[in-house]
């Protein structure tokens, strides 16, 4: 057995073994990889070259390609090569540079990356014949798809933009109750002696304050963000910083968009990856976490992750909803790698929240 493998070799693929899939020809990317691209436990997934402005959002069914429905539903294509302009309130159908041909029993499932959560661009990735988003099926063969929706700014894309991200998954290593706790004995998931575990690992939101401020509300009407540009939009542009008044609480306004942070410090251990999982509907009139992967190391001490907090996309729904300081808002869900990534999350290119509190994406500053 390989050091840091578990017993079942079931579990989450980590860098090493993504980088063995692709020689092996399970992922066929059309150009070569970015030097970052493959993350701890994920593979970044980047534009291709056209994408298509279509009427609506679908789901190919049981029997049809992305292609047939693109062909019916589209209004006009999209040359990604020079970069474009993707307006809010819109559904784009993007071609993927990454086709997959996986081996029986090997699946993968997709999410935003936490930059583009970060930015509430709504994006999801499709294959031929899905009946679910974000879902892969095991051992399938095709080219994937990225559906884009940008809720809240206008985005600049080109080809080989990443604003979706995959994983790999052999059996079944989800977490149950039980074994959450064991885990959480062992090592803390979260700065919490006796956490929620029922369905994962309960997550509040802090409405406290960090610094005098308790989170951020976009902007409407902005200028254009692009997605490949870190640290050159200025935050006052773009976003309505929202000041502690002492409450521990915020009215959030139907169909705004806020950046929040958890009241706890999560972390993952290297041998585990973790998900936030969509909340339940019934409990608020609110979506939490667009963008869900938590890699190994994330939080962790030894990757420099001490106090890492989970920074919440939140988006009311139809009617005002009162947010308490401490209410549950999320959940996250534990599963074991296949074995231990070689570069934990922290510790190598692109971990750009490690340590973090209440903070926006890359891009601002």
């Amino acid at each position: 057995m390989r050091a840091g493998a578990n017993r079942t070799g079931e579990g989450i693929l980590p860098a090493q073994a993504i980088d063995a899939l692709t020689r092996a020809g399970g992922i066929l990317p059309a150009t070569p990889y970015a030097s970052d691209q493959i993350q701890p436990a994920s593979l970044d997934l980047r534009l291709g070259q056209r994408a298509y402005r279509v009427r609506t959002s679908f789901l190919p069914g049981g029997s049809r390609t992305v292609e047939a429905c693109v062909e019916r539903l589209s209004l006009h294509a999209i040359d990604l090569r020079p970069g474009a302009v993707l307006e809010t309130g819109c559904v784009y159908i993007a071609e993927l540079q990454e086709t997959l041909a996986l081996p029986p029993g090997l699946a993968a499932s997709a999410n935003p990356k936490s930059s583009t959560g970060r930015i509430d661009v709504f994006t999801r990735v499709i294959t031929d014949r899905a009946e679910a988003f974000d879902q892969v099926a095991a051992g399938y063969t095709g080219p994937l798809y990225a559906e884009i929706s940008p809720r809240t700014f206008p985005v600049l894309v080109r080809t080989g933009s990443r604003l979706s991200q995959i994983r790999f998954r052999s059996g079944q290593p989800r977490l149950g109750e039980a074994e959450l706790a064991a885990l959480h004995a062992r090592t803390p998931l979260v700065n919490v002696a006796a956490p929620s575990l029922q369905g994962g690992v309960a997550v509040s939101v802090d409405l406290s304050g960090f610094d005098g401020l308790i989170g951020y509300r976009a902007k409407r009407h902005t200028g254009l963000v692009d997605v490949d540009a870190p640290g050159q939009h200025g935050i006052d542009a773009f976003w309505e910083r929202l000041p502690s008044d002492g409450s521990a609480s915020l009215i959030l306004d139907p169909g705004q968009f806020y950046i929040l942070a958890s009241k706890e410090s999560v972390q993952v251990p290297p041998d585990h990856a973790a998900e936030m999982v969509p909340f339940d509907p019934l409990v608020g009139e609110f979506r939490v976490h667009y963008a869900g992967f938590f890699d190994p190391g994330f939080g962790h001490a030894a990757a420099g992750g001490t106090g890492a907090r989970a920074v919440l996309e939140v988006r009311s729904r139809d009617v005002p909803f009162l947010l308490e300081d401490g209410q549950i808002v999320g959940r996250l869900v534990y599963e074991r790698m296949s074995e231990v990534p070689a570069t934990l999350y922290g510790a190598g290119a692109g971990s750009n929240y490690q340590a973090q509190g209440l903070k926006l994406s890359k891009h601002f500053i």
